[in-house]
């Protein structure tokens, strides 16, 4: 499963999220399931930001935002995510 969320940042706090987003990232990768995460900015776009997280499946997501270090760590950051759908089931997938 992966999990997109967009966010929208002035620039001039650009450096004070990158901090958030890798304070938020390090809770979420102690936890059970977790597979892999980018951080990405739009090209054309310096303020609109990405975080994707990759999981195991639903389950193992759930139940990291559940846990007490994410909540403190990584739900402060979540909570400023754009208001759209985040989770997405992976139905096709390819690797050269």
């Amino acid at each position: 499963m992966i999990v997109i969320t967009r966010y929208s940042v002035p620039e001039a706090d650009a450096e004070a999220f990158r901090t958030e987003a890798a304070s938020a990232v390090a809770a979420l990768a102690a936890r059970p399931g977790f597979l892999r995460h980018r951080l990405g900015r739009a090209a054309d776009d310096p303020e609109l930001w990405t975080l994707v997280t990759e999981w195991e499946g639903a389950g193992p997501y759930r139940r990291a935002l559940s846990s007490y270090e994410v909540k403190v760590a990584a739900v402060p950051l979540l909570s400023r995510a754009l208001d759209e759908p985040s989770a997405y089931e992976v139905v096709d997938e390819h690797s050269p």
